[in-house]
């Protein structure tokens, strides 16, 4: 299960209350998100949100797909292998929505690069909130912002609008729940969510 939406949307938040509410029902889970999951999708991830980063959308594109093979390949096909669920904070409807439809990376080239990953997700929740509700979240935010965080508002319409096409266009696999409730509203949403079949 894959997490997605754009910065603020509470996806780590919702991952968490997910993977503890499947472990509370006895369920083995890897938490787990992108870029990152391992120590070589980590230190990717390091290079892509430094806020002083600079890439051109295909290196950036090919550098989230770097961590992702890392990721699958080390951390969720062992992790489904052994009979765990995965519950996953962002995956290539992230590339997508940012690479894609918010800095212009080919959108054929994203999935054929999906492809060639061979996994993708049995269920997608994709939080979607509106540009006031982003903006309040990330101003109270504690620490600095990160490299995506600090991008401009049409870029984040963008990648909102993305992730909106994406849950429109695979309504079988994902779901679009706002994310702007309380937490305890949008997690029960989200239950609901994975539990339909």
């Amino acid at each position: 299960m894959t997490l997605e939406g754009g910065e603020g949307a509470g996806k780590s938040t919702q991952a968490d209350l997910l993977a503890r509410a499947l472990e509370a029902r006895g369920i083995a889970v890897l938490r787990t998100r992108e870029p990152g999951g391992t120590d070589g999708a980590e230190q990717l991830r390091a290079l892509l949100l430094a806020p002083g980063a600079d890439w051109t959308p295909l290196a950036e594109m090919l550098l989230h797909f770097a961590a992702r093979a890392e990721h699958v390949d080390r951390a969720i096909r062992p992790a489904l292998a052994a009979g765990h669920w995965v519950v996953c904070d962002r995956f290539t409807d992230s590339t997508l929505a940012y690479q894609g439809y918010g800095q212009g990376a080919d959108l054929a080239a994203i999935r054929a690069l999906g492809v060639m990953i061979g996994l993708a997700p049995d269920r997608t929740i994709v939080l979607d909130i509106p540009e006031h509700v982003r903006t309040a979240r990330l101003a109270a935010r504690p620490g600095g912002l990160d490299r995506y965080e600090l991008l401009s508002p049409p870029f984040h319409a963008r990648v909102r609008e993305g992730f909106r096409a994406i849950a429109a266009g695979e309504p079988e696999r994902c779901v679009l729940i706002r994310g702007d409730g309380d937490e305890a509203a949008v997690h029960a949403a989200v239950l609901r969510a994975i539990e339909r079949e």
